[in-house]
């Protein structure tokens, strides 16, 4: 969904390669081209998409929140580098106004990347994680628009299944059009029927228990596979 609004608002994709080297100074480093490929050279609008699977270190979002907050990265470039940031943004900075001058043109700079540059933060609703993030960086908050998406009716529920499935009537592991709305129709029922038993499960047990889309769309993925599978032992 973050893709199709990027996609949308005519944003290019920025994306971090988190992996097990990934730290800080990395991060830095990424931070520095984003900066400079939205407020320098292309110096085009830019989504910067991130998932809470990506916070590999709590401090990643320290730059985050700077970034959020004012757009002020402290330590983000040396003063050579900024300098040479600076001297290729000049004719920008004296076109729209801001003085010629470091600050000025630093402020022009600041302003592009904040104009340009844009957050996108996708975080699970499970647990307290979000809640205490929110807290100890709170432009995650602040500066941010929060978009909570609720559970799938019963009706989107069957048409994401048949959408799906669909491909199995094609390839003949499901008989006919008939077949494929049971069996859309019973994911459907299975998922719903979850929430009613996650909620006396909280009841009884204290304790919480989520189904979210992405687990709708893994039982789907599974009984696309499972029943492959089977079809081929069968067969075989």
């Amino acid at each position: 969904l973050a893709r199709l609004a990027s996609f949308v608002n005519k944003l290019q994709i920025l994306r971090i390669l988190v992996n097990q080297a990934y730290g800080m100074e990395a991060l830095r480093l990424d931070l520095q081209e984003f900066y400079k490929k939205a407020a320098v050279k292309p110096g085009i609008p830019h989504a910067f998409l991130m998932t809470d699977g990506q916070v590999a270190d709590e401090k990643f979002l320290v730059y985050i929140n700077d970034m959020l907050a004012s757009g002020i990265i402290p330590d983000l470039f040396t003063r050579e580098e900024y300098d040479a940031i600076l001297g290729g943004v000049r004719n920008q900075a004296k076109a729209a106004g801001y003085g010629d001058d470091r600050d000025g043109m630093f402020a022009f700079f600041i302003d592009k990347v904040r104009r340009q540059l844009h957050y996108i933060f996708c975080h699970s609703p499970v647990g307290d994680t979000f809640r205490i993030r929110g807290r100890k960086f709170p432009a995650l908050i602040s500066c941010m628009v929060v978009d909570e998406f609720m559970a799938w009716p019963r009706d989107a529920l069957d048409g994401v299944a048949r959408r799906f499935l669909v491909e199995l009537v094609t390839a003949g592991n499901l008989p006919d059009e008939a077949v494929l709305a049971q069996v859309a129709g019973n994911m459907a029922e299975v998922h719903l029927s979850i929430d009613v038993a996650n909620r006396t499960f909280l009841q009884e047990e204290r304790r919480h228990n989520y189904t979210t889309p992405k687990s709708f769309l893994e039982l789907i993925d599974f009984y696309v596979k499972m029943l492959s599978n089977k079809q081929a032992g069968v067969a075989s």
